[in-house]
């Protein structure tokens, strides 16, 4: 199943928990936890894990160290501070919010870490209706992990991100291999849309109405577009991980929409974003 309704991926104290084995896949994973103050205590086990305020704050602690997480009212209200744990690690958060977890099998154990929201880069994409906001905060280039790679995309009521279509699953030149998820937050309680169609690795065919909550997976196959209904401003957490050893969020755009791109030099971008301070 590629389309996960909110509630169908429930377990335990997580809200959604998707694992690399309840995906099917081997990398990369996702939870999402609703705080109300109570503590929840887990252990990383094989994934290396961010901890990520959505809305809300929570403090993580972890055996000699812990770190305060400001967080942020909601997704369209700017980057997030953040926090690092590594593989082997055990981990109890504490606050109130919803806080995502997004997380890769991994093999290597680096140092926890804290950053600062200030220190997110932030990066306005594409042009016209098909302008968005990438928060950079976990991309291969901005912050080091083994396997994991993550960011944030929010597209403004009536735009398309994820656009044109493209793929990550054939290792050639130019394009990396990886497993991944999308995450959606939906704004007053609205609607978006994504596409997950076949490429030369496989069959596959999805398109989702999408909500607060509610998650895609993508194993291989061009994803795209990612679509904000007219009125409802629409985020999506990406959690990407694969097999190499030098992360890459390399991809390969469907051929059939690659002009798409050489289209954005003659149009302005949309004045309504950025959400939030841009770096």
């Amino acid at each position: 199943m590629t389309y996960i309704p909110y509630g169908k991926a429930a377990s335990g104290p997580w809200s959604v928990e998707i694992t690399p084995s309840s995906a099917g896949w081997t990398y990369s994973g996702l939870r999402v936890v609703d705080l109300t103050d109570a503590p929840v205590s887990f252990d990383t086990g094989e994934e290396e894990m961010l901890v990520l305020p959505l809305s809300g704050s929570c403090t993580v602690t972890i055996p000699d160290d812990t770190f305060v997480l400001t967080g942020r009212a909601s997704v369209f209200d700017g980057p997030s501070d953040f926090a690092y744990v590594p593989i082997g690690t055990q981990v109890t958060i504490q606050g109130a919010g919803r806080i995502a977890l997004p997380s890769a099998r991994a093999t290597r154990a680096l140092k926890p870490r804290y950053v600062a929201a200030a220190e997110v880069a932030v990066e306005i994409r594409g042009a016209g209706q098909a302008t968005r906001q990438v928060n950079n905060f976990a991309a291969p280039d901005a912050f080091d992990c083994h396997k994991l790679m993550a960011v944030e995309v929010i597209t403004p009521g009536g735009n398309w991100s994820s656009y044109p279509p493209h793929k990550h699953d054939t290792d050639n030149p130019g394009e990396a291999v990886l497993e991944e998820i999308y995450y959606f937050e939906v704004r007053d309680q609205g609607i978006g849309y994504q596409r997950v169609y076949s490429s030369e690795r496989g069959h596959i065919d999805t398109l989702a109405e999408v909500s607060s909550g509610d998650a895609v997976l993508v194993p291989y196959g061009y994803h795209g577009p990612a679509m904000a209904a007219p009125g409802y401003d629409m985020y999506y957490l990406n959690v990407l991980a694969g097999p190499a050893e030098q992360r890459s969020m390399a991809f390969c755009d469907d051929p059939r929409h690659a002009w798409i791109r050489s289209s954005w030099e003659a149009q302005p971008t949309d004045p309504r974003l950025p959400f939030g301070r841009i770096a």
